[in-house]
């Protein structure tokens, strides 16, 4: 990604990688630097206890010294697209239009790459702001096959990384959580098109994606929090960067010390 190259303007350089407009355009919008850093305070202790709530949070926030209210606290876990892991009646009904599907991958025995893949999205937080940034990763290998970044929760940068995702090939299984954007007709459409039997993962389970949440530490541990990006442009190319190392270098225990693309590339 060069914006100085005049033979290929911004918009198709960002349709050749996959890359959303708006994230790689975006300057951070302003929360104040308190908020930014009750953002990160929690976005970090999210990683270690995914299961806790609102209230929870908000002590483990008031143990730092600060006197806020439990109001924003809940405004700020909205606005990072963080909601606990627990058990929840089921009370509540899909939206229409947006149906949502079985959870297809318990006790289903997982041998080889593109038999499942998932997908899932996670805040990031910048210097002076924050973005959301959507991953496609090969359940078998842990290979990341595609992502984006966007500065909204929307539908439209999770079927850019989607759609970037196959051109490596399909999945038998696609597994997501019911988040809105994995639960439009515009994403699951999209997979149906290409014949892919749609997993979404049940309400309050947290081990139901283990393998993507375990990605969203890694990448958070090892590059983003090292390196707060300040731009939208820094971020694109920090995360290229962290991807290709995770892919081809970054040997894995599970796979026997083998890289992801090592497994992939294999089967």
């Amino acid at each position: 990604m060069d914006p100085s190259f005049q033979e290929i303007g911004i918009a198709r350089q960002c349709a050749l990688l996959g890359i959303h407009r708006s994230g790689y355009y975006y300057m951070p919008q302003r929360e104040s630097d308190e908020n930014l850093q009750l953002m990160r305070l929690m976005d970090e202790q999210y990683l270690m206890t995914p299961f806790y709530g609102v209230a929870r949070m908000h002590h483990y926030i008031r143990s730092f010294g600060y006197e806020i209210n439990i109001k924003r606290i809940r405004r700020l876990l909205r606005l990072m697209g963080i909601e606990a892991i627990y058990p929840k009646p089921r009370t509540t009904k899909p939206s229409e239009g947006h149906k949502i599907y079985p959870y297809l991958l318990r006790n289903l025995k997982i041998e080889h790459a593109n038999q499942v893949w998932c997908a899932d999205i996670t805040y990031i937080p910048m210097r002076l702001g924050f973005l959301y940034l959507v991953a496609v990763m090969d359940w078998f290998s842990r290979y990341v096959l595609a992502w984006s970044i966007s500065n909204s929760l929307d539908t439209h940068f999770c079927l850019d990384a989607l759609d970037k995702a196959l051109n490596f090939g399909k999945p038998f299984i696609m597994n997501t959580d019911q988040g809105s954007q994995f639960t439009s007709e515009l994403f699951t459409e999209r997979l149906l098109k290409h014949q892919i039997k749609i997993s979404m993962d049940s309400r309050g389970r947290a081990l139901d994606n283990i393998f993507i949440e375990r990605l969203w530490r890694s990448v958070k541990y090892e590059c983003v929090y090292l390196n707060a990006p300040e731009t939208g442009h820094d971020l694109w190319h920090g995360l290229d960067h962290y991807f290709h190392f995770y892919n081809h270098q970054r040997p894995h225990q599970a796979l026997d010390y083998r890289t992801p693309a090592e497994v992939y590339n294999k089967n």
